[in-house]
């Protein structure tokens, strides 16, 4: 196997400096301090992955929908009942009623028809020296499956290019900082701007109540159509930037550690290989949660309001270099996705489309791996990753 393991860390470390050139070494350094600590002006900074889960595992203590949460932040967004702004006995049994909308099969009518699509774009994106930059395509497929969120078919009048769809769920998910505790009028506008022209086509999907489109089925489940269109406006934004931040990381970080040969050779190690990926670069670097009872965060007193800072970029780092081999510890599983009450619903969509997309890339390059041929990292942005990953044959 050829390939870096400290080239790969190099650009890691690159995105996440590029993206919080102060939070980011703050962050690390005091979590080599202390698993828990308090941080004036800020909150209370957990640290260590067991300590990650059991906050998120305890859902009577620690909200998701208080006021500087990061639910509480996109409910003047979205409305108060878009899942991820919700607790207790009504976000359960909300999210039992969404559970069928995650299904395998479910899934596939979403992702498949994206990832058919982005062959296409990747064909149509190649320069004439085979070069094509991945972020953009990346880009088309999450505009793709937010064009299937909202129910609008590939061909209909006016429809809105991919891409800009993408940028309209992106420029609502930005509005999010890690020291902002809620949101202005103007940044409160801005976000409902966006969500309003999202909403026009998913309103005449529900509206139209077919059962093939994710606007019809939630009709069907009995939603609301605000509650509907909040429901699709919370995806749209917390699945986009996501996906469009750790897919190119995932491949360059295969091509940097020489694995991309490995996989074009067996497929069967690619869920260890996108879950080590998820694990090493942590899409998801920080999550928020407000105290509403005192108690303590391992040795840390903790008072009702306080603002609990997560920080699964830590948790998930300190665990050591990308190795796919290595067993995963239990503390750290799927903790990008969250645990207990919240864990990530969207959890089967994401996967699909990141292995949708890998599957795509390892049928083009079937003949020669792909190699990084030039690179940019994304500056000052809420989700560490690139602005610009070229992918090129291997001489």
């Amino acid at each position: 196997m050829t390939g870096s393991l400290a080239e790969a860390e190099r650009w890691e470390r690159r995105i996440h400096l590029a993206a919080h050139p102060m939070l980011y070494p703050l962050v690390r350094s005091l979590g080599t301090l202390r698993p828990v600590m308090r941080i004036p002006g800020l909150g209370v900074l957990v640290s260590e992955a067991a300590l990650v889960r059991e906050v998120l595992l305890d859902g009577e203590r620690f909200v998701k929908d208080g006021p500087s949460a990061s639910g509480g932040l996109w409910t003047p967004v979205v409305g108060p009942r878009a899942l991820v702004n919700m607790d207790g006995g009504e976000h359960r049994e909300l999210r039992r009623k969404l559970a069928d909308l995650f299904t395998p099969g479910a899934v596939a009518a979403i992702v498949e028809p994206a990832s058919a699509a982005l062959r296409a774009t990747i064909d149509t994106a190649l320069d004439a020296a085979g070069r094509v930059d991945l972020v953009e395509c990346v880009k088309d497929l999450a505009g793709g499956v937010i064009s299937r969120l909202l129910g609008v078919p590939d061909n209909a009048p006016g429809r809105l290019p991919n891409k800009e769809l993408f940028n309209l769920g992106s420029s609502i998910s930005s509005l999010v900082r890690l020291g902002r505790p809620s949101l202005t009028a103007r940044q409160t506008e801005k976000g409902r701007a966006a969500v309003e022209i999202l909403a026009g086509p998913a309103r005449s999907a529900y509206r139209d109540g077919a059962p093939d489109t994710f606007p019809g089925r939630l009709r069907a489940l009995g939603m609301t159509e605000e509650e509907s269109l909040g429901i699709i406006s919370a995806f749209v934004m917390v699945g986009t930037e996501t996906l469009v931040s750790f897919v190119p990381r995932l491949v360059a970080l295969l091509a940097d550690t020489g694995r991309v040969e490995t996989l074009l050779a067996n497929r069967s190690g690619m869920d260890a290989a996108i879950n080590e990926a998820l694990r090493f670069t942590v899409p998801s670097p920080m999550m928020l949660r407000n105290a509403v009872a005192s108690g303590t965060i391992g040795d840390q007193p903790v008072r009702p309001g306080d603002r609990i800072l997560l920080s699964t970029i830590h948790a998930a780092k300190s665990l050591g270099g990308f190795d796919p081999e290595r067993p995963m510890p239990p503390q750290a599983r799927q903790l990008w996705f969250g645990a207990g009450p919240h864990f990530c619903i969207g959890m089967p969509l994401a996967m699909a489309e990141i292995k949708g997309t890998l599957d795509v890339l390892l049928d083009r390059y079937a003949g020669k791996p792909w190699v990084v041929s030039a690179r940019e990292v994304s500056t000052r942005v809420l989700i560490p990753g690139y602005r610009k990953l070229e992918l090129a044959n291997a001489c």
